[in-house]
C-alpha cells in the first residue's frame, strides 16, 4: 500500500454506526411515521436515511444494505443479517420474528443493539420490542408441527395406548 492510500485510509471519517443499524433505524422511523403502510420502497428507506442524517452524507451501502444484505427473506450476500424482509420486488418492512427468512440467516441480528445507536432512537427499539414485534411464545397453531400434537388418538381411544402399539405390531418378524 502506497503512502498516500494509507494517508486517505486514515483521512477517511468512520463513522460509529453502522449501516444495517442506520437502514434498521430509517425503516422504523418510516414505520411510526406512516403505521397506516404495510411497507416502503427500498427508494424510500434511503431517502428517510438521508433526511435523518444520522452521518454526514448517506453512504452507499445504505443502497446495497436496504436491498439486500439487511433482507431475511434473500440469500445472504455477504451480509446475514434479517433486519427487513422484502414483501414485493423492491418493498421491505421491518422484519417479525416468524416472517421467512433464508436459513443460511439463522440466528442473525434483527435490530440494533441498544448501545450501538444514538440514546435519542431508543424509543424505536422500545416501540419495536413492544409494539412491532413483542416477543411470543411459539403456539401450537401457529407451527404446522406443534399443530398436530394429539392428532389420530381417535385410532385408539378404545384401548390404551400400550394394547393399540401391540396390536399393530402384530406379525412382526
Amino acid at each position: 500500500m502506497s503512502p498516500t492510500t494509507k494517508l486517505r485510509k486514515r483521512n477517511k471519517p468512520r463513522h460509529e454506526l453502522k449501516v444495517a443499524d442506520e437502514v434498521w433505524l430509517a425503516a422504523a422511523l418510516l414505520h411510526r411515521e406512516h403505521p397506516d403502510r404495510e411497507d416502503f420502497t427500498v427508494a424510500e428507506i434511503v431517502e428517510r436515511a438521508r433526511q435523518e442524517g444520522l452521518t454526514p452524507e448517506v453512504r452507499p451501502g445504505v443502497y446495497v444494505h436496504a436491498l439486500l444484505h439487511c433482507v431475511a427473506n434473500r440469500p445472504p450476500n455477504p451480509a446475514r443479517y434479517r433486519m427487513l424482509v422484502e414483501t414485493a420486488a423492491g418493498r421491505r418492512r421491518l422484519y417479525r420474528p416468524g416472517d421467512p427468512a433464508d436459513e443460511a440467516r439463522r440466528g442473525a441480528k434483527v435490530k440494533p443493539l441498544r448501545s450501538a445507536i444514538p440514546p435519542r432512537y431508543h424509543r424505536l427499539l422500545d416501540w419495536y420490542e413492544r409494539e412491532y414485534a413483542p416477543p411470543r411464545a411459539v403456539r401450537p397453531e401457529s407451527d404446522p408441527l406443534l399443530a398436530l400434537r394429539a392428532s389420530g388418538r381417535e385410532l385408539w381411544a378404545d384401548e390404551h395406548a400400550d394394547e393399540y402399539v401391540r396390536r399393530l405390531r402384530e406379525g412382526w418378524a
